[in-house]
């Protein structure tokens, strides 16, 4: 596996967080609650990154992480180059190392690599120079290492803890880099009740995700849970033959308020959208969901620019061997491990959680 540390320790790719410990992952989750800002505000700016240049290059369709890297980039000082696979060489048969190669000639900084097939960002990592930064924007269906940021961050908004908390994962997750690398980010955080919830189709191999129970019914899944992770069906990964029927699925595997009630009266619902309407969710049934609830569902897609790509990238391009970028100032300890030192401000209070009126659907 690749070497994702310098030699000082610090982070120079940023692939995947199965190799991180628990103190680097949330020395950058404090750097992401540092750049929060709420809606309205402007977003905050920095020259971190002025004279480095950050490419991506992104082989499969995207819009909230793509446009995430690209502002966060920006705010940070960066020049982007936006690389789009069709209309690049790349679509005449140049490898992904030839386009590496010739992004490092005219003076990248920084890719950020989103792929369909697995190894891709390592491979480039692998190749890059040595003053080169490698950043997956997702890989496959192997890893998302800044959703799996952006996981926590919003559950430790919300819960101000990881400890103690039951987070279920439900829906297509053997095909989900989302729901692999929000394994990863919670289970070196100390969440010790982590539940799989999914048709068996559906369901990853036994030897992955060490730890987590497996639930096969939704409602065993759902009893007493403080986070629920709502999934995407991964149509483009899947077989005809192993696509989910619609209603069928909803019906056995679709969120409702009757079996939201099954979970903690302030449990919270994400989503990493895009949501596929009439399979796991619809808007109607969603937008039903409780206040304090939904607030979180709709709070995941509004802080991907604040956590999954700006802390990133700062992390991993702020001491580049040629511009050397300023470093920021120093991280404290994050309240997980020095209770006596919070760290991470507390999160403004969720709204009460509302049952819908009887008969309103």
């Amino acid at each position: 596996m690749i070497e994702q540390l310098r030699a000082d320790g610090s982070l120079r790719h940023l692939l995947t967080l199965e190799t991180l410990d628990r103190r680097q992952i949330e020395r950058l989750l404090e750097r992401a609650q540092s750049f929060v800002r709420p809606l309205g505000e402007r977003p905050p700016r920095s020259r971190l990154l002025e004279g480095a240049t950050v490419a991506n290059l992104f082989t499969e369709p995207s819009t909230r992480t793509r446009v995430s890297f690209e502002l966060a980039a920006m705010r940070l000082g960066a020049t982007v180059v936006q690389l789009e696979v069709q209309l690049s060489s790349r679509a005449k048969g140049e490898s992904m190392l030839d386009t590496i190669y010739t992004l490092q000639s005219l003076h990248v900084d920084a890719l950020v690599i989103r792929d369909a097939e697995p190894g891709v960002p390592a491979l480039a990592a692998a190749h890059v120079a040595p003053h080169v930064s490698v950043l997956s924007g997702g890989e496959a269906h192997v890893s998302h290492p800044t959703q799996g940021l952006l996981d926590a961050l919003t559950v430790y908004q919300h819960k101000q803890r990881f400890a103690g908390l039951a987070i279920a994962i439900v829906g297509d997750i053997r095909h989900s880099r989302v729901a692999r690398s929000a394994w990863h980010a919670f289970s070196k955080l100390g969440v010790s009740d982590l539940r799989l919830a999914a048709p068996a189709t559906l369901m990853p191999e036994r030897e992955e995700f060490a730890g987590c129970s497996r639930h096969t019914e939704l409602a065993s899944a759902l009893a007493g849970a403080d986070v629920i992770m709502m999934l995407r069906i991964q149509r483009e990964r899947i077989s005809e033959a192993h696509l989910p029927v619609g209603e069928q699925y909803f019906g056995a595997w679709g969120l409702t308020r009757e079996r939201l009630a099954l979970s903690r009266p302030d449990a919270i619902v994400m989503h990493p959208q895009p949501m596929n309407r009439g399979i796991e969710g619809s808007q109607v049934r969603c937008t039903k969901l409780p206040g304090a609830a939904y607030a979180a569902h709709l709070g995941a897609a509004r802080r991907s620019t604040n956590c999954s790509a700006s802390y990133a990238s700062c992390e991993s391009t702020r001491a580049c061997s040629r511009k050397m970028v300023p470093r920021l100032e120093p991280i404290r300890v994050c309240p997980v491990l020095s209770p006596a030192r919070p760290v991470l401000p507390p999160a403004p209070p969720c709204a009460p959680r509302r049952r819908c009126a009887p008969g309103r659907g």
